[in-house]
């Protein structure tokens, strides 16, 4: 089985990775849906949001922006991470990204620290 992770606020992608409110986590197999949870992330803290996430076993991490060293963290979790993804429900990510459809542009943070895209 595998899992993404997905940062969540009022039910649609997050574009502040670091201050959402939850994240969807959506457990795959044989390239379908099976479940999608939510779960409340621990206090924001630079650089605890990749082994938080590593530690439930998630693959990938679909958001619409990140900074280079949360990216980088999450790497050394063996956690893929797709960024640019809009602004959707994480069932519509999880569904477009699973069947190649979902569109996304590069967008990794250049601000480092200015509105808490940092994970």
């Amino acid at each position: 089985m595998k899992k993404i992770a997905i940062p969540i606020d009022k039910g649609a992608l997050s574009l502040h990775f670091g201050h959402c409110e939850a994240f969807a986590i959506v457990e795959v197999n044989d390239g379908k849906v099976l479940n999608t949870f939510k779960v409340t992330p621990p206090e924001h803290v630079p650089g605890l949001y990749p082994k938080w996430i590593a530690g439930m076993g998630v693959n990938d991490v679909i958001a619409g922006g990140m900074g280079h060293k949360a990216i980088a963290l999450f790497n050394q979790h063996q956690i893929n991470v797709f960024l640019g993804a809009p602004a959707k429900s994480p069932e519509a990510i999880a569904d477009e990204f699973l069947s190649g459809k979902l569109t996304l542009n590069a967008n990794p943070c250049s601000h480092e620290g200015l509105h808490g895209c940092h994970g």
